[in-house]
């Protein structure tokens, strides 16, 4: 029969899958969110940085007050808050209306007569050469009015309250596993743990994957009238379903934590060495010895607040832990931007869909980094290592996988051929002669593919007088512009889409899958010695408070604000915007992929150097904190035959105590 701790070990497993699960499908709904509530990328930014204000607002409380509290019970009502928030975040699907992406050519998608894609008319339509002062408003009789509430303020709401329930399961998760499994096999736990938190990702990005390739309101609309296709910039999955899969599992995750008792048995070897195993046993089970043996446990809420300040002081006075902070909020800021934006890069960079990037994330990159973490603790526990190797470990690891990062440079691909943006028609303009015919709206977003290779925003602005079939197979022809751009003379058509990339960036793409995992295996190695540094540099009592500062100041510093820089950053290489039905600014259709290759990976690879000067003085600290250790312990230590004859003494005073302690509990059970 299984022991409690083991039965928590495999619930805090499973809290730790479910919680890695809904948080790695979030990021893999990035680029959904974005299109279906038309909004940008540093906006999506907030909205994923959402998580972690939520565990700023209780993080220090719950690491301090839970540490001395039933935990397993505060882990079980921080899963259920979880859940809810899970399903919080899927709500605004079912209150807001039907999405209408934009395009020009809906009135054809039905009909095999040949119309043509120039109108007579169009709203926020201009002719060559004309610019239009300011975008059409909300009052113009076209326009239909959206919600007065943005429906992106309830998957706001729904993560901040995920970030709450989150809150206790590290910190207290962590600290009870650490109080109550041996030191032998404490890292191993630790490491087992942390691994099948990586799983959890696997999971949420192929779940990402799967509800990326069903149509956001399938079941609601006749799939023959989309025109889009899983690849293109305007395509939104049933991001809503994920979210009450991930919701349901969470909330099943809590169940175990109710049954679950407030404390387990000691270790024997975390017991007074002066005593047996046997007596210390009998001592610490002792009713009249409780209050002796648990003094974590004030008396009363008043005297655990009394020891907060005090304690905090404590903490923050340890300069090796301050440090290390410093270090990991860096790296954390690099972490995170590069994670949360990795799936829209490989989109935008490489022309992959949405649900292929989540499923490469899934398959390919994330069990390279369960592996990294796995054998991280592998390595702890087959070699040893003390404080010192774990630090020069997880330092060295880091260190390998930035420079192998530094490759990523020259693994990219040149910008798609776009009429008017990244290649001029005669000059660099949307308009030219070949479409001075029609009156072209400057606000489409439809593109169509010449057969020339070259994308141009709509059929109108590809100068095409006819169209040809319905719904996704809808051809234009007699399109005068791909004549323009170097075409034999004919008829000369396009058909709905972007142009696929090129070639040559189909090449590249297969070893940039294959340095992504080399270098995320490689990183990842440090990751299990570097947490249990983190526990092993500071006293054993401060260490639920420590694991919990630790969290709230990478939350704070690097969750918060990281995905809402690399997403203003991101938006600064964008070429071309789309626009809400009643005007302002929507979501990203095309980018510079130059460019946004070196602002992606140059802040990622710049964060990580700034951190490793910050290395070098944590090492020169750790070694001044251990050589003082050292010395305390000379300074204290006796002869060995001075230490057997210590035993003995101690011996004698246990079975005197013992004895004593019996004397006392049969008075007290007398009276």
């Amino acid at each position: 029969m299984a022991s409690a701790l083991e039965i928590f070990l495999a619930a805090l497993s499973f809290a730790y899958f479910a919680k890695a699960l809904s948080g790695s499908y979030m990021k893999s709904t990035i680029t959904q969110l974005e299109r279906r509530f038309d909004i940008p990328t540093y906006l999506i930014g907030i909205i994923d940085g959402s998580f972690e204000i939520g565990n700023l607002l209780v993080i220090a409380f719950v690491s301090y007050f839970g540490a001395k509290l039933h935990r397993p019970k505060i882990i079980a009502t921080g899963c259920v808050l979880m859940s809810f928030g899970t399903f919080l975040i899927a709500m605004p699907h079912f209150i807001i209306g039907r999405y209408k992406f934009e395009t020009s050519v809906r009135s054809a998608v039905n009909s095999t007569t040949n119309l043509s894609p120039c109108p007579a008319s169009s709203p926020g339509s201009i002719r060559a050469g004309d610019r239009p002062s300011t975008l059409p408003s909300g009052g113009e009789p076209w326009c239909e009015r959206e919600s007065g509430v943005s429906m992106w303020i309830y998957v706001f709401l729904g993560n901040v309250l995920r970030g709450i329930g989150e809150t206790p399961v590290q910190p207290l998760g962590i600290s009870y596993i650490d109080d109550y499994a041996s030191s032998e096999n404490a890292a191993l736990y630790i490491g087992c743990i942390q691994t099948i938190s990586i799983i959890g990702p696997v999971f949420g990005y192929l779940l990402g994957s799967l509800c990326a390739k069903i149509y956001v309101d399938i079941g609601y609309v006749d799939m023959e009238s989309v025109t889009i296709t899983p690849g293109d910039a305007r395509w939104v999955g049933a991001w809503w379903l994920g979210y009450i899969i991930a919701g349901s599992i969470t909330l099943m995750s809590a169940v175990p934590f109710w049954f679950l008792p407030k404390s387990l048995p000691v270790p024997v070897d975390k017991h007074d060495s002066s005593c047996t195993p046997e007596q210390t046993r009998f001592i610490k089970d002792s009713p009249a010895m409780e209050h002796k043996f648990r003094p974590e446990e004030p008396a009363n809420l008043h005297e655990m607040a009394k020891e907060f300040l005090p304690t905090l002081k404590s903490l923050l006075g340890n300069p090796v832990y301050i440090i290390y902070i410093c270090v990991t909020i860096i790296q954390f800021n690099s972490l995170i931007g590069m994670v949360t934006y990795k799936p829209k890069y490989i989109e935008q960079h490489y022309g992959q869909s949405a649900s292929k990037a989540n499923f490469l994330m899934g398959m390919i990159n994330i069990p390279a980094v369960a592996l990294g973490m796995f054998f991280g603790g592998v390595v702890m526990k087959k070699f040893k290592l003390g404080v010192m190797g774990a630090a020069k470990f997880a330092f060295v690891t880091s260190l390998l996988g930035y420079f192998l990062s530094l490759f990523f440079f020259a693994m990219g691909c040149e910008n798609s051929k776009v009429a008017g943006i990244t290649i001029p028609y005669k000059q660099h303009s949307l308009f030219s002669d070949c479409n001075s015919g029609c009156l072209c709206s400057v606000r489409d977003w439809d593109p169509v593919c010449g057969e020339n290779g070259v994308t141009y925003l709509s059929p109108c602005l590809a100068g095409c007088n006819s169209s040809t079939g319905s719904g996704r197979n809808t051809v234009f022809d007699q399109c005068r512009c791909v004549l323009l751009a170097g075409a034999q003379a004919g008829n000369l058509t396009a058909t709905l889409g972007q142009c696929p990339h090129r070639q040559s960036c189909d090449r590249v793409f297969p070893y940039f899958l294959a340095l992504s995992v080399l270098t995320s295996f490689i990183i990842s190695l440090g990751g299990t010695p570097g947490f249990v540094l983190l526990i092993r540099c500071i006293k054993p009592e401060l260490k639920s408070l420590a694991l919990g500062i630790h969290t709230l100041a990478t939350r704070t510093l690097a969750g918060i604000p990281a995905p809402i820089y690399f997403g203003a950053i991101i938006d600064t290489t964008c070429l071309k915007w789309g626009y809400k039905k009643c005007g302002g600014r929507g979501a990203c259709r095309i980018y510079n992929t130059s460019a946004y290759r070196i602002v992606y990976l140059g802040l990622t690879l710049g964060l990580r150097t700034a951190s490793f000067f910050l290395c070098v003085l944590g090492f020169a600290l750790l070694k001044r904190q251990m050589r003082r250790e050292e010395k305390h312990d000379l300074t204290n230590g006796t002869t060995e035959l001075e230490s057997l004859r210590k035993e003995e003494n101690n011996s004698m005073h246990c079975e005197q105590f013992i004895k004593a302690l019996g004397h006392n509990t049969e008075r007290e059970t007398r009276l």
